[in-house]
């Protein structure tokens, strides 16, 4: 139960872009998209709802909706 909690409290743990795109892409399968600042910026830019706070990420919020949309926007 201990690690669940510990895995919580990182997933929703608000962090910096930076931050952000190394556990982003540190957790991904090589094969994925990887983030970059341009692409987190382009994707701010089109998400700007999800940013009340900022330029703060969360996996929780973000990491999902990241992986759905660098697919089609990789190219840029």
């Amino acid at each position: 139960m201990r690690r669940n909690a510990e895995d919580l409290r990182i997933n929703e743990r608000e962090m910096s872009a930076i931050e952000f795109m190394e556990s982003y892409n540190k957790n991904m399968p090589v094969t994925f998209p990887r983030a970059s600042a341009v692409l987190m910026r382009k994707f701010r830019e089109d998400h700007s709802g999800l940013f009340r706070h900022g330029d703060l990420w969360s996996l929780d919020q973000h990491r999902k909706r990241l992986m759905d949309w660098l697919p089609k926007n990789n190219n840029l």
